[in-house]
């Protein structure tokens, strides 16, 4: 009687433990898939910006095209790098989003464990207290 109710909450316990592992796991992969694509579109964007500016500068013939390029140079670089701290932060963001979702799960299943448990045991002392009154 013991070992199969024993294995009955052994199995349900896996299967709790699998299922949460499971939404743990697809937060975290929805969250790498979000961080990949934005991660992409800053470098594309970076990319875009910057070819864009290599074909101005390769259709400057002589020393004044340059000098007109040259702002042009300093403009893209500073949007190159706005672009890519707020792709950091926006990363960021969704990650701390992510570990929170994940840490408010963990949470449940530790309090839905202790819960089973303090059940549990106030069964044990329970039928233990009636055992000892006979």
């Amino acid at each position: 009687m013991y070992q199969q109710q024993f294995n009955e909450q052994f199995a349900a316990a896996t299967r709790q433990f699998a299922e949460t592992a499971a939404r743990v796991n697809r937060l975290a992969i929805e969250n790498a898939e979000q961080v990949f694509g934005l991660q992409i579109a800053a470098i594309e964007g970076n990319a875009n910006a910057t070819f864009a500016f290599w074909n101005q500068l390769t259709e400057a013939r002589d020393f004044n095209g340059l000098r007109d390029v040259v702002p042009a140079g300093v403009q893209v670089t500073r949007e190159n790098t706005e672009r890519a701290i707020a792709a950091g932060q926006e990363i960021y963001d969704r990650t701390v989003k992510t570990n929170e979702a994940i840490a408010q799960i963990a949470k449940g299943e530790i309090e839905q464990v202790a819960a089973k448990a303090q059940a549990e045991a106030e069964k044990v002392v329970k039928t233990t207290a009636k055992k000892a009154r006979r």
